[in-house]
């Protein structure tokens, strides 16, 4: 009886998860993607901050410093989303977007002061997050003179906000010109490149829709556990066999990779999870391993803890919350 308890368990959340993949396609044709000033740029103009990555210093991009000291970012920023726009894919601003993330910011202190979770998060990490975006695109740009005369050259590279994974690229120099607009400047310098451009992030998009989002995640034990993953008092099988079964039933077509299992690690990669959840909310790495920490719960009264670091890194530590 136990062992049909527990698959009826497996099938139910997975149809619950898969069912929703297909019902609500239609709502959303297009990514959502937002433009950003390329690493590259932000450091070649000083625009970059220090933050403490367990132990480990990182140099970030400072978007908000940047809007405040650079005139052209605005300009720059506004006339490459309007040829988005014009294309019928229009972006998220990033400037609202950062005044979304100060506006919550002592919200989410307080939440990662709880949870833990953002001890690694950098605010490229939190700012993805509060976006959601589904591609971010970093621009790069610099003026050439010749004489009287400018021109632009330019480099746009298309990400998946979830992985990191470069998914189309484009580059070029556009015309030389008299106009003293660089907004103008660099339309004419993207406009040959950008419908191949946007064909392939939309390509990448439509991939997501029917294969699911990648994203990557670990599982790990507390020390002071009693317990590990080879643990067979939950079944005849071993906890990490139970809990690989679970993310192959609850993936779209049983689609990731483990790629490391030890007593006391599990790491999967290329976890492909369902894009919308039941109610027609797309998924996060967050949200769907905390379907995983509740069934952990529910099921066997394991505690575990759930860290993540941007949209698509989640990890869950087993042992206490």
């Amino acid at each position: 009886m136990k062992k049909i308890f527990l698959t009826f368990c497996f099938f139910t959340i997975a149809s619950n998860f898969l069912a929703a993949q297909d019902a609500p396609k239609d709502r959303r044709k297009n990514p959502e993607i937002m433009v950003v000033p390329s690493d590259n740029w932000c450091i070649q103009n000083g625009f970059i901050e220090t933050f403490d990555d367990q132990g480990t210093s990182r140099d970030v991009p400072n978007y908000k410093k940047a809007f405040q000291n650079s005139s052209d970012l605005l300009s720059v920023l506004a006339g490459i989303n309007q040829s988005f726009a014009s294309r019928s894919m229009p972006a998220l601003n990033l400037e609202q977007e950062l005044k979304k993330l100060e506006a919550q910011s002592a919200e989410d202190a307080l939440l990662t002061s709880k949870s833990g979770a953002g001890v690694s998060e950098s605010p490229m990490d939190r700012l993805m997050k509060t976006a959601k975006a589904d591609i971010i695109i970093q621009l790069t740009w610099t003026v050439n003179r010749n004489g009287m005369a400018r021109s632009v050259t330019f480099t746009l590279q298309g990400l998946d906000a979830y992985t990191g994974k470069e998914i189309a690229s484009a580059t070029g120099t556009g015309p030389a010109s008299y106009t003293p607009e660089l907004a103008i400047l660099l339309e004419e310098a993207v406009s040959a490149h950008m419908d191949n451009f946007l064909a392939r992030l939309q390509e990448h998009f439509d991939d997501l829709l029917d294969k699911g989002r990648a994203i990557e995640f670990r599982i790990k034990t507390f020390s002071s556990w009693d317990k590990d993953l080879e643990t067979e008092d939950y079944g005849d099988d071993e906890l990490s066999s139970l809990i690989e079964k679970w993310v192959d039933a609850n993936t779209v077509d049983g689609n990731f990779n483990l790629v490391d299992a030890t007593e006391n690690l599990m790491l999967f990669k290329d976890v492909r999870i369902p894009f919308f959840d039941d109610k027609g909310k797309a998924l996060s790495a967050r949200s769907w391993a905390n379907t995983l920490r509740k069934y952990l719960k529910d099921t066997y009264q394991i505690e575990s803890k759930l860290m993540t670091k941007g949209l698509g890194q989640a990890q869950l530590v087993i042992g206490e919350k």
